[in-house]
């Protein structure tokens, strides 16, 4: 079966797509300072366009799993996903505390949907 890894680099691929379901990880890359309202509206921007190149939609998006430094902040996290999903389309998701690469990153969110859709 075939496997396609795109902008893959040493250590990563932007997005890893097997049998037509896509994988892929985002933080927020333009604007660290925000708060996490912004970042996770930059996390969910960053996505449309993961999943534009994959011919999907958040409407085909499997599930998330949501790394948050602080549980204080996922009142305003639930606030963005609840604009972002299309009703009747939330995926599963996991939120777990974590402690993440760069102190300035508030979330990271993985995500798996369906390709080509």
């Amino acid at each position: 079966m075939n496997i396609q890894r795109i902008n893959p680099c040493r250590r990563w691929s932007d997005i890893t797509v097997f049998n037509g379901i896509a994988h892929f990880v985002e933080v927020a890359d333009s604007d660290t300072s925000t708060d996490i309202k912004g970042q996770v509206k930059q996390i969910f921007s960053q996505a449309e366009q993961a999943l534009e190149k994959i011919g999907s939609s958040r409407s085909h998006v499997l599930s998330v799993t949501i790394y948050l430094t602080d549980f204080a902040n996922l009142p305003a996290l639930n606030d963005v996903w609840d604009e972002w999903f299309p009703e009747g389309c939330a995926p599963s998701r996991a939120c777990v505390k974590a402690e993440l690469a760069d102190p300035q990153y508030l979330v990271e969110m993985a995500f798996v949907a369906a390709a080509g859709c």
